[in-house]
């Protein structure tokens, strides 16, 4: 069995880790798969369900143990390839695209240098989305020291952002309280000063400056001197090392085009990624702290996918798109084993009466521009300002 840290075992439980050794083991008993099939308890949840339920075909099972012991099974039955090959070479192939995007961001055809921008735009893509969120799980890897690496480099250096702080507002808040008013209601998301088309539409794109300003400026506040000046050296190594490279390889002749560049490139999938975030979760039923449902009606009324799309598959990943229910319900599971179990989930899901909820990205957007006042300035308030979700 691998092991996994005890930072994420704690992530998992809403109650941020206050559970006994005996409930831990308990839900390895139950066969409850967390990352990629090592099994832990899922939230912590299981034991209240397992006393308020009975009866069915699964005796005194609850839904969650009925539905992880499927899951857990096609896990299992899984290669190494499909748990995390598939999605490690997705990442190997961002960073293989940067030496060409870089030759070609030095050509004077016109053609030749917009393809350098696309490719550049979309390996920074890939590897700021697609590789901060498996990171932030420890999804690629097995062991500790490897997850510990993967998220610095993934989160740090190319996302800009504190690892230990994008891990406890991903997990530890997110997940572990989806949709829960006041702690993990996506009110991360929400500026209510802000026009709805300027927020929407042209804020994203301001990203790239704000996401390392607030990391910065607000993140670091309670951590030691030496964890602030690692995070500072790292991010600064992710943004000087782009910068350099656009001198020195490409050609930029000033610095002023170089950074341009820079910032359009790492805003090119500003919009779709705030899109993607607000539309799964703000619009859709929020709970109380105190009457919090069963962690599988909490996930499945709470939690919505959007259609396939090729690209945002690749550069997003199909747990940010049309597996968000099934990475909310296993949240360690790698975005390739999402795509595998969703038939299981959605068909038991399904049977069970329970919401499978699945919208298309434009409809999402009518709604959310639509309801604008409703649901992201009338709604609860700011907890925080930048994060990954």
């Amino acid at each position: 069995m691998q092991r996994v840290p005890e930072e994420w075992r704690e992530a998992g439980r809403p109650d941020g880790g206050k559970h006994s050794a005996a409930s831990v083991k308990r839900g390895e008993a139950e066969h409850l798969p967390l990352r990629n099939g090592t099994a832990v308890s899922d939230g912590g949840m299981e034991g209240a369900e397992a006393k308020g339920e009975k009866g069915g075909a699964a005796g005194e099972e609850t839904l969650m143990m009925e539905l992880s012991r499927l899951v857990q099974r096609s896990v299992k039955e899984s290669s190494w390839w499909e748990r995390r090959g598939v999605d490690c070479s997705i990442l190997a192939g961002a960073l293989l695209c940067l030496p060409p995007a870089f030759l070609l961001l030095g050509s004077s055809q016109p053609l030749c240098f917009t393809a350098g921008v696309l490719l550049m735009g979309a390996a920074h893509g890939a590897l700021t989305i697609k590789g901060a969120h498996l990171a932030s799980h420890g999804s690629l890897s097995g062991s500790q020291a490897g997850a510990d690496f993967w998220a610095s480099f993934f989160i740090e250096i190319c996302s800009s952002f504190p690892a230990r702080a994008g891990v406890h507002g991903h997990i530890k808040m997110h997940h572990a309280h989806t949709n829960i008013i006041g702690l993990g209601d996506s009110s991360v998301w929400k500026v209510p000063c802000l026009p709805r088309s300027v927020y929407l539409f042209l804020a994203p794109l301001g990203l790239p400056v704000i996401t390392p300003l607030v990391a910065l400026g607000e993140r670091l506040r309670n951590h030691s001197v030496f964890y602030a000046l690692r995070t500072v050296l790292y991010i600064s190594l992710g943004f000087y090392s782009q910068y350099w490279l656009l001198l020195n390889v490409s050609g930029f002749q000033s610095p002023s085009g170089a950074l341009m560049c820079m910032m359009v490139c790492r805003a090119m999938f500003s919009l779709p990624y705030i899109h993607v975030n607000v539309f799964q979760h703000i619009g859709l039923p929020m709970f109380s702290a105190k009457q919090r449902p069963k962690r599988i009606f909490q996930m499945t009324h709470g939690v919505l996918n959007l259609p396939r799309n090729p690209l945002l598959d690749l550069v997003f990943g199909h747990s940010l798109i049309s597996c968000h229910v099934e990475h909310h319900l296993f949240p360690f599971l790698s975005d390739h084993m999402c795509l595998k179990i969703k038939p299981i989930v959605s068909s038991y899901l399904k049977a069970k009466k329970l919401p499978y909820q699945e919208d298309r990205y434009l409809s999402r957007l009518r709604i959310i521009f639509d309801r604008y006042q409703e649901l992201m300035v009338f709604a609860p308030p700011i907890t925080q300002l930048v994060g990954f979700q």
